[in-house]
Parts: C-alpha cells; sequence; structure tokens
C-alpha cells in the first residue's frame, strides 16, 4: 500500500502548472568587477544566475533580495533591469515549467558565499569568462544583454 508521502509526491506530479511563473535573477557583481555564477542540478549542473519566484504579496525587487540571500547569502544594492525572457516548458530546466525570467545586474560588497540546496558550485569570473563556461542559455542571453545595455 502506497504510503502518504507516495500520495503526495504523484499528487503534486498530476498537478499541472496553470499559469505562467514570474522569477528573478541577477548578475551579481563583486567589488573587482566579476560576477557570481553556481551550478545547479536544477539546470542540469550548468552555470546560473541565482534567483527565483516572486511570493504572494511580495515586490519584484524584494523577491530578488530574498531569493538572492537565500541561495547564497548575499546582499545586493545598486539593482538594474538587463533583461525579460519566457521559457516555455523546455529541456534545459528538470521539471516542465513556464517561466517569465525578470533579470537584474546587481552590485555586493560581502563575497562569503554560503549556497543552500539550489547551488552546487560557485565561481565568480569575468564577464567574458563566463561565456566561455557551460552555462545555461538563459543565463547566456542575460549576459549578453548585460554587455550590450551597459558596456557599450
Amino acid at each position: 500500500m502506497p504510503s502518504v508521502t507516495d500520495f503526495i509526491s504523484l499528487t503534486n506530479f498530476m498537478i499541472e502548472q496553470k499559469y505562467p511563473e514570474p522569477t528573478v535573477g541577477a548578475l551579481i557583481f563583486n567589488q573587482g568587477g566579476k560576477v557570481f555564477l553556481m551550478t545547479s542540478p536544477k539546470w542540469k549542473g550548468k552555470y546560473v544566475i541565482p534567483g527565483g519566484h516572486i511570493e504572494l504579496g511580495e515586490t519584484i525587487e524584494q523577491a530578488l533580495k530574498r531569493e538572492i540571500k537565500e541561495e547564497t547569502n548575499l546582499d545586493i544594492f545598486d539593482i538594474k533591469f538587463v533583461i525579460l525572457q519566457e521559457f516555455i516548458f523546455g529541456e534545459e530546466f528538470h521539471e516542465k515549467k513556464h517561466f517569465i525570467f525578470l533579470d537584474y545586474a546587481a552590485k555586493t560588497k560581502n563575497t562569503d558565499v554560503v549556497l543552500n540546496k539550489e547551488g552546487v558550485e560557485y565561481v565568480w569570473v569575468t564577464l567574458d569568462e563566463a561565456l566561455k563556461l557551460p552555462i545555461e542559455s538563459y543565463t547566456r542571453n542575460t549576459i549578453l544583454r548585460y554587455k550590450e545595455k551597459y558596456l557599450q
């Protein structure tokens, strides 16, 4: 006989997403101008920017600061919008999801990173070095858009 946990897991699997999920993420720059990237099992081990969903009643900026703090222990400031992207049932993510990515750039003074379970390892690299890493395609788009928008 299946356990309650098995039943909940099966029920959650069967519940389909009804609306796109708005999410936030950020390119985080340290005082040396290097950007933070982390590998994530949710993104098949590729390098990504940290971020996550916006909770009900939360502003975009509050969500961004909370998600970055939860995933990395970093406090961010000087937040600038970079790009809006749609992710619709892509193979890159471990689940079938429809996301709306609101991606930003931000700075941090703290480099005392503590990853939560969403990250496995991390690096601080230049943007050009980042583009040579195995990065997830939406993170690549965010880096390229940042360079176009703020470094030209």
